[in-house]
């Protein structure tokens, strides 16, 4: 998909801010340092519309970039890193939470996982989440030019191990340094838009 416009459109804490009409969205979610800005940069053709942070854990609101007019990615807060309170963090989680089981717009999660290492405790707490609620979800492996490519299926396999991995799902390989999988990943979120 060719990109001609992507900008923030609302920062979100609540339902009664979440942008009004019924255009498809794609929330993103994964730990505060898997590259969920760098990935949302890559596909948007841009360098810097969101936010790369030298302190993980920056997002602390459900961000909706409009896209095209025609799409949201949903940036939320990462997980698993950021140093603010527990109280914190329950609201971020509830935030999330009433987020990703109430939007009727939300077509699927993109999870970000690093695929230089095994999903995390929070990965597979994610995903085990999205799964019981039935939501759609996209897994990307994210820093893929970090690995050798005669290693990437190996990386694969323990990510969708470590993860009991639905094969209805679908797992993308992805670089923003390189480009590596954004095409694939434009594909799979035109599909589901049409669902």
């Amino acid at each position: 998909m060719k990109v001609n416009s992507a900008e923030i459109v609302i920062s979100a804490v609540r339902p009664a801010q979440y942008p009004e009409g019924d255009l498809p969205e794609f929330a993103l979610a994964g730990r505060s340092n898997v590259g969920k800005s760098s990935f949302i940069n890559k596909m948007l053709n841009r360098k810097a519309l969101a936010r790369t942070s030298s302190k993980p854990g920056k997002t602390q609101t459900l961000n909706f970039f409009l896209i095209n007019e025609i799409l949201y990615f949903v940036d939320v807060p990462g997980y698993g890193y950021a140093k603010v309170s527990k109280k914190e963090r329950e609201a971020w989680g509830k935030m999330i939470e009433t987020y990703i089981t109430s939007r009727e717009q939300l077509k699927a999660v993109i999870l970000l996982v690093d695929l230089r290492h095994p999903p995390s405790v929070d990965d597979r707490t994610m995903y085990d989440f999205l799964k019981y609620y039935e939501i759609p979800v996209i897994v990307v492996a994210t820093k893929a030019d970090k690995i050798p490519k005669s290693k990437w299926q190996k990386h694969i396999k323990i990510a969708k191990e470590t993860l009991e991995f639905d094969p209805e799902d679908t797992m993308i390989l992805f670089s923003s340094e390189t480009g590596e999988g954004k095409d694939k990943a434009w594909s799979v979120l035109q599909a589901y838009m049409k669902k």
